[in-house]
């Protein structure tokens, strides 16, 4: 695992900070290398406050130097659900089996690209409709794993997220 090198995918604005901290410090903790991407490369804003920096624009990012996609959720999350870039990316991690992941609202960009159906899923309540509307079975767990799709609910569940992410890259 030491190799295993994770993208994590959080908004310019809005992105809910300690879905994204608290994974980035387990994930760097386990000797993963991380990298963060967004609308733009450049300082991202989480809606707590923090000033975070992405490494690579959506654009750039070539998917076969990673073996997990980590969307993070927050208002600003809901910028993804219809960028192409963004539902190409979701498409191919998942097509190539690798470890695609998101919590919070975030789940509704994999709803987007077409890979929850019939999966199970968990994600912000706010949610739940729209996930069941794109064929996800919503179950309404902390964390929920299916194949290789792992979700969960929200910031309360970030440590716990990010362990179900660590164990699945094993």
């Amino acid at each position: 695992m030491e190799t295993s090198k994770i993208l994590m995918v959080i908004a310019q604005k809005d992105f809910r900070d300690e879905e994204y901290l608290q994974p980035l410090t387990i994930f760097k903790e386990h000797g993963l290398r991380v990298m963060t991407a967004s609308e733009r490369k450049g300082e991202c804003q989480g809606k707590l406050g923090a000033k975070v920096w992405a490494d690579l624009a959506i654009e750039d990012v070539n998917q076969a130097d990673f073996e997990a996609i980590v969307f993070v959720g927050g208002s600003g999350a809901a910028n993804f659900v219809h960028q192409e870039e963004v539902l190409l990316l979701v498409k191919d991690f998942f097509a190539d089996g690798k470890i695609v992941a998101a919590i919070c609202i975030a789940p509704r960009i994999l709803a987007s690209a077409g890979i929850l159906t019939g999966k199970k899923v968990t994600a912000f309540e706010t949610e739940q409709a729209d996930l069941a509307e794109k064929g996800a079975i919503f179950t309404g767990a902390r964390v929920e794993i299916d194949s290789n799709i792992i979700t969960a609910d929200g910031p309360d569940s970030a440590e716990e997220f990010a362990e179900a992410i660590l164990k699945a890259l094993e």
